[in-house]
């Protein structure tokens, strides 16, 4: 740097700051005069509060007061070498060097004659605190001048060749070790994807398979399935507003088939189709109903049908298996297991659109039957019917629907061919009639039907049977329930003379009744 240059480091001191961070001699008075006047309203603010006496500065023409160290440790010799001033090793500028004190005119204003005395290069300096020094104002130089009087002074090197081609070798190192880095990593990815595939895969694995046949012997269910099944069928109901489904058992090869008088029991004239096990389907008519029994029988034109075996419900023992086909919920084709539950339950039944309730000596079974196994067959370990299913024990859910708890009811099938035969010669069915309703009550000891209403000139009244007589036995049936007694007399063939035996005013009697017809 010559002679007549400027130090314009972005450090440097503006011109005309002279002096160290060692606290300066007390100021002379003129320069003390020289400080700047406090406005009115800037003295109001930093006054002291009214009444105090204390002031905030220092004494006119005194800078604070330094606060010494209380104790100065000695300096190691190669700190106080360091910093001791020009020479090898220490941090003083060169002679001749751009931050040299002894560059002519003003130079850095943090680097003068007696920098030696700077308490960061004089390690024995002790600490003090004080203002920043207060400069004139033609005095004060901005730091973007310094800047710019750096660049025009002293322009940046430029970077080497050397380093520019140092940085393209170093980016093409990292791209060609990225390459191959990425191709390794492919690669061993694959080969670990086709080994681990090799591991899990064994093109020559055969899974072992027994050639013993199932064991079904006959009476099995499976065997009763496949004789049975082909007689049973789908029957699928509809009318303007409505539609439903059941089942079926064909019953004759005529095109005879027995069903729930509920299955098909809807308002109007029903479309009526019945499904076979084929899948095939044929439109089927009503031959007649039955009501009061739950039974109905259709007539299809479908020839080569394959006639299910009616067996003897009176027969039947409590604890025989017995297996239910039929198309629950829609399910056609369903089988299901179980035994006899119970024989000669009373069973009542709602009526269908006003007709009368039917009252049934229900045959009990916990084999599953759900909705739409209505009219479908419940079939002994000989692989004949011995009940139509007709109902159901459940709890009910929120949305209407019921399903099986393990407690049905079939209707048995000496009754369902009684009726069935005479629908199909006659059309109608003729019901014995005892001319009389009941209802069930108790005494505490011994239950029966009591006699709500007598039929004026009808078989209970022409025997001498009176309202509020309690039947308790009708021939060798014990009488316990109003229900019991509407069985009985169903069971019963119109003019048929019976024995009952009734309670009136506690005294025990008996009466002969010839039934009627209705």
């Amino acid at each position: 740097m010559s002679d007549d240059q400027v130090d314009s480091s972005p450090f440097a001191r503006p011109d005309g700051a002279e002096g160290s961070f060692q606290p300066p001699p007390p100021a002379p008075a003129e320069q003390a005069a020289s400080r700047p006047q406090v406005s009115a309203a800037d003295r109001e603010i930093f006054s002291p509060p009214a009444g105090s006496d204390a002031a905030f500065a220092p004494a006119p023409g005194d800078r604070m007061p330094a606060r010494h160290s209380p104790l100065r440790q000695p300096v190691p010799a190669e700190l106080a070498q360091v910093y001791a001033g020009a020479g090898a090793g220490s941090f003083a500028p060169a002679p001749g060097d751009r931050l040299s004190p002894s560059l002519p005119g003003p130079g850095s204003p943090w680097w003068k004659p007696d920098a030696a005395t700077d308490p960061w290069r004089d390690p024995q300096s002790p600490y003090w605190i004080a203002g920043p020094p207060v400069y004139a104002e033609d005095e004060v130089i901005g730091m973007a001048e310094a800047v710019e009087d750096q660049d025009k002074t002293e322009p940046a090197p430029a970077p080497s060749g050397k380093r520019a081609r140092f940085g393209l070798s170093a980016l093409a190192m990292v791209l060609v070790a990225g390459l191959v880095a990425g191709l390794l990593g492919g690669g061993v990815g694959y080969w670990l994807s086709e080994r681990a595939h090799d591991v899990l895969t064994d093109p020559n694995v055969k899974l072992a398979k027994t050639d013993t046949p199932a064991n079904r012997p006959p009476g099995s269910v499976a065997d009763i399935a496949k004789r049975v099944s082909p007689a049973v069928v789908s029957v699928d109901v509809r009318s303007a507003d409505a539609a439903g489904s059941g089942s079926g058992v064909i019953i004759d090869k005529g095109g005879y088939i027995l069903t729930n008088n509920h299955v098909v029991a809807f308002p109007g004239t029903p479309t009526i189709r019945v499904v076979f096990a084929d899948r095939s389907s044929a439109p089927a008519r009503v031959v007649g109903t039955d009501p009061r029994n739950d039974l109905a029988v259709l007539k299809v034109t479908k020839t080569d049908l394959t006639v299910a075996t009616l067996g003897d419900s009176d027969s039947l023992a409590v604890g025989d298996p017995v297996v239910a086909i039929g198309d629950p919920l829609g399910l056609r084709g369903t089988v299901t297991a179980g035994i006899v539950s119970a024989l000669n339950r009373p069973l009542r039944l709602p009526g269908e659109n006003g007709e009368p309730d039917a009252v049934i000596d229900a045959v009990q079974t916990d084999a599953s039957i759900n909705p739409g196994n209505s009219g479908g067959a419940l079939v002994d370990a000989a692989g004949a019917v011995v009940g139509i299913n007709t109902a159901i024990a459940s709890v009910s859910q929120s949305n209407g629907q019921s399903g099986n708890i393990g407690v049905g009811f079939a209707i048995p099938v000496n009754t369902a061919r009684a009726v069935a035969e005479e629908l199909i010669q006659t059309g109608k069915v003729r019901h014995a009639d005892l001319g009389a309703s009941s209802r069930s009550v108790t005494d505490g000891t011994r239950d029966g039907a009591y006699l709500v209403q007598i039929v004026p000139n009808g078989p209970a009244a022409k025997a001498g049977l009176k309202e509020g007589d309690v039947v308790t036995l009708f021939e060798d049936t014990l009488i316990d329930s109003g229900d019991a007694l509407t069985v009985a007399v169903a069971e019963s063939r119109p003019g048929d003379t019976v024995t009952l035996r009734y309670v009136r005013d506690g005294v025990t009697g008996q009466a002969k009744v010839t039934l009627g017809s209705s």
